[in-house]
């Protein structure tokens, strides 16, 4: 297996105080990731410790991932679901050995803090579900209040690595403690990818599986480095992976980049494909499934009948 010889690595462009007209008018239009620096997001990065977080959350009932690995795998489920208090929950993740724990001294913790609906059916807003701190944190302007669609707190153990996958909207990743790095994937790249769904099957993507995974030497890794304060723009559709350094704390901020129509209004976490790719992703099923029906040698060709339409279609965008 080894490790990966990769290419050089393009490293995230960092831009300080990047104004709302800016990024709209430089940042946004070019749709590649941007790590923004020296922006006012209030007091939360002298606020938020463990004690103040733990005083003012408490005891709310927090559903977290738990891991004995660090590198979480969403496809194969490496992580069990626990519901804790906020108060445990941060103890635990700032902790490196824990004297109480779930599977091993050594797990990780991680939160993306979902609505207080406990079927799951409400959009995450930290403003709302999370009140008593709310005004400690400033969000970036740099999206209209009516594109806005969530806002998710995130905490992680240090070492927490999690799955590569993509996002159907942009966002603003906010890092309030804690350092991680953030390596990104092009769109273009997502053939190289293995996807499976929104997510990659490749979980470690410094020592990959190249007998499995041939098709990853020839993606570009987007590398960059978040400290406290930074803001990363992370533009809908690049796959990315996100390693804490240490114990982190962020919120991140989704807003919908393009008209409302296209996105499933029944999907409170927002990461269901666009309603006409979904559409087609399962039309594109229901064909693989019919084709399964003819002799090997009928099905080979058309398969490749429909790869080279694909192939048709992709050159004519």
């Amino acid at each position: 297996m080894g490790k990966k010889n990769m290419k050089d690595k393009i490293k995230i462009p960092r831009c300080d105080g990047i104004s709302d007209e800016e990024f709209r008018e430089s940042i946004l239009p070019k749709r590649e990731p941007v790590i923004i620096t020296g922006l006012d997001i209030g007091l939360c990065k002298s606020l938020w410790t463990v004690d103040y977080l733990s005083n003012k959350i408490g005891d709310k009932q927090v559903k977290v991932h738990v891991s004995k690995d660090k590198q979480m795998d969403f496809i194969k489920k490496n992580f069990i679901y626990k519901t804790i208090s906020f108060r445990s929950l941060i103890k635990r993740a700032s902790e490196r050995e824990h004297e109480e724990f779930f599977l091993d001294k050594n797990e990780v913790y991680y939160l993306r803090a979902l609505g207080d609906d406990p079927r799951g059916r409400d959009v995450s807003d930290f403003k709302k579900h999370y009140s008593g701190i709310s005004d400690d944190i400033i969000f970036p302007a740099y999206f209209e209040p009516s594109q806005y669609f969530s806002s998710v707190f995130r905490i992680g153990s240090s070492g927490c690595q999690l799955w590569t996958h993509y996002d159907i909207m942009d966002n603003m990743l906010i890092q309030v403690k804690g350092r991680k790095r953030v390596v990104l994937f092009n769109p273009q790249d997502t053939q190289n990818l293995y996807l499976n769904g929104d997510k990659s099957e490749i979980i470690d993507i410094d020592n990959p599986d190249y007998e499995k995974f041939p098709k990853f030497k020839n993606v570009m890794f987007y590398e960059g480095f978040l400290e406290p304060g930074d803001v990363i723009f992370i533009p809908a559709l690049w796959m990315h992976n996100v390693i804490s350094l240490d114990f982190g704390i962020a919120v991140n901020v989704f807003w919908k980049n393009l008209d409302n129509s296209f996105y499933n209004q029944k999907d409170p976490y927002g990461n269901r494909d666009l309603v006409p790719a979904e559409k087609a992703l399962q039309s594109l099923e229901t064909a693989l499934k019919s084709l399964k029906e003819l002799p090997k040698d009928y099905s080979d060709f058309y398969h490749r009948r429909i790869l080279s339409r694909v192939e048709r279609s992709l050159n004519e965008l």
